[in-house]
């Protein structure tokens, strides 16, 4: 039984040792990680993602690194602008170790001198800034954090990948002055639209009148010219209308009966123009003798049978009417 018992023991603490042995030979590395081994206090190698072997109680894992991209708020601090502003900053940095040889020796604390660095090199582009820049330069301002701070890191077996401002914060009395600012600017503008909505309103109303009066007078100006060639047009149709008229007359009075039907025409009219002076006026007017309207009509007749060519306008006094006739034969309207 103490035989046993002591085998036991024996065979427990053996397999206790296996274990640990191989725990301590064994390492299985995770993705996208790397690991700092060192032999009897001095580096010995990189161990990646995988299984690896490393002697116990000989060799160790002195670091442990991560190749992902490493996301690292930056504290909150004060930083004094160009014109002697204070503005509150803080920010997130982005980093990534791509050599764990400089990572583990390079410095004793990566994250915390990246932070350090991060911190003063902010403080140094703000100083270089007047505060309204600042809201306008977050790019520049990022940017410029980051080339500092690669710079650096590189000896730390760190690359800095980028830097985001989360909040820019200047004193209470800024913020104020800030807004009184922003709704002066916008009542400034509110009164300009304003102004510009006028100046258009007054032009569109200048503009529609003058089209209207444009409108107007070429509708007035071809209206009269419509009127006009109307008119041009009347008095050529009514001139036709005469001259065809005056065309057939002629041809009539050379048919057989023809200077008979002249003259009763005639003496039909002189009849009806005596009618209407009788009708029209108080003063009656009459010839002496009938052998007066006789007179009058062998003159019409006279007048009828002259030639185109020799018109009674024009031929010699001779063949006007003697003074003491015309003077005795007062005018007839209608003839």
């Amino acid at each position: 039984m103490e035989i046993i018992g002591e085998s036991g023991t024996f065979a427990i603490v053996f397999l206790i040792v296996a274990v640990i042995f191989i725990s301590r030979t064994v390492k299985i590395v995770p993705q996208q990680s790397v690991w700092v081994i060192e032999r009897l206090g001095r580096y010995r190698c990189n161990l990646t993602a995988g299984l690896a072997f490393i002697i116990p109680f000989v060799d160790r894992v002195a670091y442990r690194h991560s190749m992902k991209e490493i996301p690292m708020e930056i504290p909150s601090q004060v930083c004094i602008t160009k014109d002697n502003t204070q503005l509150q900053v803080d920010g997130i940095l982005y980093f990534q170790v791509t050599d764990p040889y400089n990572a583990s020796y390079g410095t004793s604390n990566y994250v915390l001198a990246i932070t350090q660095l991060a911190q003063t090199t902010l403080r140094s582009v703000i100083g270089k800034l007047e505060l309204d820049r600042t809201f306008e330069e977050r790019d520049f301002i990022n940017q410029s954090v980051v080339s500092a701070i690669d710079e650096s890191a590189l000896t730390w077996g760190v690359k800095v990948l980028r830097y985001e401002i989360k909040d820019l914060t200047p004193p209470q009395i800024i913020l104020q002055a800030m807004q009184a600012q922003i709704t002066a600017e916008r009542n400034k503008r509110a009164v300009i639209a304003t102004s510009e909505g006028r100046k258009q309103e007054q032009i569109n109303i200048a503009e529609g009148q003058r089209a209207s009066e444009i409108a107007k007078s070429e509708g007035e100006k071809q209206s009269t010219i419509n009127r006009a060639e109307g008119e041009a047009q009347a008095v050529m149709t009514i001139a036709k209308a005469t001259a065809t008229a005056l065309e057939q007359v002629a041809i009539a009075i050379q048919q057989p009966g023809g200077e008979q039907a002249v003259q009763l025409k005639v003496a039909e009219k002189a009849v009806e123009a005596y009618s209407q002076l009788a009708s029209r006026n108080n003063t009656m007017i009459v010839p002496n003798s009938v052998s007066e309207i006789s007179g009058l009509i062998a003159t019409a007749m006279a007048l009828i049978k002259t030639p185109d060519k020799q018109s009674p306008l024009k031929t010699d006094k001779a063949q006007r009417l003697p003074q003491s006739e015309s003077e005795n034969h007062p005018s007839v309207p209608g003839f």
